[in-house]
């Protein structure tokens, strides 16, 4: 029986890269997707490589930029032509910024959603008729605790695009359950250390209207944010955790795996929250005569 075939989007680095590896040490094959792999991201092409050899297991790099079209229509392409099939997508890429929400511009917000929700649509309008044939696969989705958990201040562009990949993620797994196709959310909580999340978020453009938050009654807020955030962490916050989390998600039998998996060590009540919103997304399903649409279902 062929080994599943995996894609995992924003793999050059943090919960992609660590996903793509644990992934390919669990004996899948694996696909780490990243743009710029003759450009910027050249070097990380070369570590996959090198590190897939030395392992010897089966992780490859593929060019695919989210946010285009015609790349993720090639980058799935060429996935379906190596592999023959593809089983399973993580949606991972994902950026962040930081900053007063007024001092982000109109089209910042936009490049938010570009990549944070577009980007899943146009990684799933390449892949999703190969997966409909099969009559089997796998959606998981990198989300956040902030869509419906603790939401400080001044990450407004990222939580609300965070949010809308949430809904789009619901959306989809019941018009995808009738073709065999399974959905599960990951919710990462606020992990401070061991990714570039936070040290490589964006800022606003407008800087002058920034400003005026430091100077004025905003002063030091900022500051005082990141440091709680970092403070509400427990030590022992490994963020690999997601990564193997993911990894037990695959590896579960289909139609048994869960519709969400929270991994939050610092507990924002994300998970309280959602355990009410999913349930009572079952009794509305139940009550319109669609329940088999929260199941998938098993198909050919």
């Amino acid at each position: 029986m062929p080994k599943p075939v995996i894609l995992v989007t924003g793999a050059s680095s943090g919960f992609g890269l660590m996903t793509a590896r644990a992934l390919a040490e669990a004996g899948h094959t694996v696909y780490a997707s990243m743009r710029e792999t003759v450009g910027r991201n050249a070097p990380r092409v070369a570590e996959v490589a090198a590190w897939s050899t030395e392992k010897g297991l089966d992780l490859r790099s593929v060019e695919l930029d989210v946010q285009s079209d015609a790349s993720a229509e090639a980058g799935i392409a060429r996935i379906l032509k190596e592999a023959g099939q593809l089983d399973v997508i993580v949606h991972n890429a994902g950026h962040m910024v930081f900053g007063p929400a007024e001092a982000f511009t109109p089209d910042q917000f936009i490049q938010q959603y570009d990549v944070n929700v577009l980007g899943a649509q146009r990684v799933n309008r390449a892949a999703l008729p190969a997966l409909r044939r099969q009559g089997k696969g796998l959606l998981v989705w990198v989300g956040s605790s902030s869509t419906r958990g603790g939401t400080p201040p001044f990450l407004a562009p990222y939580f609300a695009a965070k949010a809308a990949m949430d809904s789009l993620a619901v959306s989809y797994a019941s018009e995808l359950a009738r073709w065999g196709i399974e959905t599960t959310i990951m919710v990462p909580g606020a992990f401070t250390k061991g990714t570039n999340h936070f040290a490589h978020s964006g800022t606003p453009s407008d800087t002058a209207r920034a400003a005026e938050y430091e100077a004025g009654p905003y002063a030091g807020v900022a500051d005082k944010a990141l440091k709680g955030l970092a403070a509400l962490e427990p030590a022992d916050a490994d963020p690999a955790e997601v990564a193997r989390e993911i990894v037990r998600v695959v590896g579960t039998p289909f139609g048994k795996r869960p519709f969400r998996v929270h991994v939050d060590p610092s507990q924002d009540g994300a998970e309280v929250v959602n355990g009410v919103a999913d349930r009572m997304r079952r009794e509305i399903f139940r009550n319109i005569g669609l329940e088999d649409l929260l199941h998938p279902a098993v198909v050919g």
